[in-house]
């Protein structure tokens, strides 16, 4: 009789357990395999063009590599602060994930372009490399194309400061961090 009641409260306990546990983790800090590795290989195209683009031009100098969209708002949130960090002299590459070369041309115009080189990523088939669950997502790489760090979601100018920044001043040294 006593096992009817008991078993009940013991699985309503590691319920409550469980999810307070789950409360307090971040679902945007998702662990990358990719950290301290190199760029995964890709060869896609320059947006509007037929110009490859591949791994091999992301090396020589540290930079962002952000996965974005003209369909996602959260790419609008960070955008302002990526403007600023081109005019800063950062090197940004976007890679114009599962979008049309139109709508992200169209985007850019609309919002300005902080990217050195607009890659299209039509089919997603990059981002899946990459591990990009979704967008925005950035990759700092060091000079000699190491995956440095990634962030998952827009940046802030909190995580360009304590996080993004210093990465970008010390690579080409592999500081094989990652934060959301």
């Amino acid at each position: 009789m006593r096992l009817r009641f008991l078993l009940p409260a013991a699985v309503l306990v590691v319920l409550i357990v469980l999810f307070a546990f789950g409360l307090q983790h971040d679902p945007r800090e998702v662990p990358s395999p990719l950290i301290g590795k190199p760029a995964p290989d890709f060869a896609l195209r320059v947006v509007g063009e037929d110009t490859p683009f591949s791994r091999d031009d992301l090396l020589g100098r540290p930079l962002l590599v952000n996965f974005w969209a003209s369909w996602c708002l959260a790419c609008r949130v960070e955008h302002p602060l990526l403007m600023e960090l081109a005019r800063q002299g950062v090197e940004i590459v976007g890679i114009d994930y599962k979008d049309t070369d139109a709508d992200g041309l169209r985007w850019l115009e609309r919002h300005g372009n902080p990217y050195r080189h607009i890659v299209a990523d039509e089919r997603g088939s990059a981002g899946l490399d990459w591990g990009v669950y979704g967008v925005p997502e950035t990759f700092v790489l060091d000079a000699n194309g190491t995956i440095v760090h990634k962030h998952i979601g827009p940046i802030d100018e909190q995580a360009w400061r304590r996080t993004i920044q210093p990465l970008l001043t010390m690579a080409p040294a592999r500081a094989a961090t990652e934060t959301r």
